[in-house]
């Protein structure tokens, strides 16, 4: 099983480390990242494995959003079924 987590906000040193340190501490593994910083505007997308998540899927999505509201970012995190439902045309 796999989840999307989105991040946007306003450029700062160490967002990246913060968001993969919070999938590390829940046994996240990270896949895949692509990010871009457009001006002072940060936008990262990451793929996570959460075949063996350490706790539910709503409470790593409650620290990520938690994490968010600290550094004045938006950040969401998605089960990948529904990521996928969302995006199919």
């Amino acid at each position: 099983m796999k989840a999307v987590i989105s991040v946007i906000g306003k450029d700062a040193v160490g967002i990246l480390a913060k968001v993969s340190t919070i999938c590390a501490e829940n046994n996240a593994n990270v896949t895949e990242v692509t990010q871009s910083v457009l001006q002072d505007v940060f936008a990262m997308v990451m793929l996570v494995d959460i075949t063996n998540l350490s706790t539910p899927l709503a409470q790593l999505s409650d620290k990520m959003t938690a994490l968010g509201k600290e550094l004045g970012l938006s950040i969401y995190v998605m089960h990948e079924d529904i990521f996928n439902t969302m995006h199919h045309i």
